[in-house]
C-alpha cells in the first residue's frame, strides 16, 4: 500500500515564476503527488519538496532556452524538466519522449487535463525515433543517466548547432571531463556549467549546456540518420 503525504502549498515564488499557469502548475503537482506516487512514478519522499526540488527546479530552465525553438525532453519520465517548461514556455513547442508506457500514458493525461496544446507525447527511445523525429533546437533532460550516455541519445537528435541542456548535481564539471572523448566523437563543440534560478531555488539548479556543430552525433549518426529517414519515406509511400 502507497504511503500517503500530503502535498504543501505553493510557496509564493511559484506563483511568481509560473505566472498566469500557476493554477495548472497547482493541478500538476496534485496529479504527481496522487497519481504519480500511486503509479510509482515518483517517490512518496518526494511529495513535501515537489515544489521546490521538482517543478521550480525545472521551471527555471526557461532562463537558458532560446525563445520560439523546437525542444525534445529525453526520457521525459513523469514529464520533467518538460511540463514545467512547457508551462512557463508558451512559445516553444515541446516534444516528451518516453519509452515505458506506463508514463507515457500518466504524460498524455497530464498534458489533456492542462490543456498543453504545444506539447506532444511520444512513446520510444532516443535511438528509436532518430530519422522519424524531426531535429529539434534544444533537447532537455533530467537526472537520466551519466553525460556521455546521455549526450549519446540527446545529441543525435539535434538540428545542426542545436544544443542539449542536461539539469544536472554538483559533479556536472566531473562529468563534463570524463565525457569529453565522448562528447568530441559527438560532434559537440562546446561545454558549459550554467547555474540558474537566482532567487528561487536554493541551491541554483546546476545546466550542463552542450553545444553541437553542423553534424550532431558526428559522423555515425548522420548516416543512422540518413538511413532511418529513407526508410520512413518509403513506409509513407507505401
Amino acid at each position: 500500500m502507497t504511503e500517503e503525504v500530503e502535498l504543501p502549498q505553493a510557496p509564493e515564488e511559484a506563483r511568481e515564476v509560473f505566472g498566469e499557469c500557476f493554477p495548472e502548475a497547482v493541478r500538476y503537482a496534485e496529479l504527481l503527488a496522487d497519481a504519480g506516487v500511486k503509479r510509482g512514478l515518483i517517490g512518496p519522499r518526494e511529495v513535501p519538496r515537489l515544489w521546490e526540488r521538482h517543478l521550480l527546479n525545472c521551471a527555471v530552465l526557461s532562463e537558458v532556452v532560446p525563445e520560439g525553438v523546437t525542444v525534445c525532453d529525453v526520457g521525459s519520465g513523469a514529464g520533467l524538466p518538460g511540463i514545467p517548461l512547457a508551462l512557463v514556455r508558451p512559445d516553444l513547442k515541446i516534444t516528451l519522449l518516453e519509452p515505458l508506457l506506463r508514463r507515457t500514458n500518466f504524460l498524455q493525461e497530464v498534458v489533456e487535463l492542462l490543456g498543453l496544446d504545444h506539447v506532444t507525447v511520444v512513446r520510444g527511445r532516443a535511438e528509436e525515433v532518430l530519422g522519424t523525429l524531426q531535429p529539434v533546437h534544444v533537447v532537455t533532460a533530467r537526472a537520466v543517466a551519466p553525460l556521455d550516455r546521455l549526450a549519446g541519445w540527446g545529441v543525435p537528435l539535434l538540428r545542426p548547432y542545436g544544443e542539449m541542456l542536461a539539469l544536472k548535481g554538483d559533479t556536472a564539471e566531473e562529468e563534463i571531463n570524463g565525457a569529453r572523448a565522448a562528447l568530441s566523437k559527438l560532434g559537440v563543440v562546446e561545454t558549459e556549467v550554467l547555474h540558474v534560478g537566482e532567487g528561487v531555488v536554493d541551491p541554483m539548479s546546476t545546466v550542463v549546456r552542450v553545444v553541437v556543430g553542423e553534424s550532431p552525433g558526428g559522423v555515425r549518426f548522420a548516416a543512422k540518420r540518413a538511413k532511418a529517414a529513407r526508410v520512413s519515406r518509403t513506409r509513407r509511400r507505401r
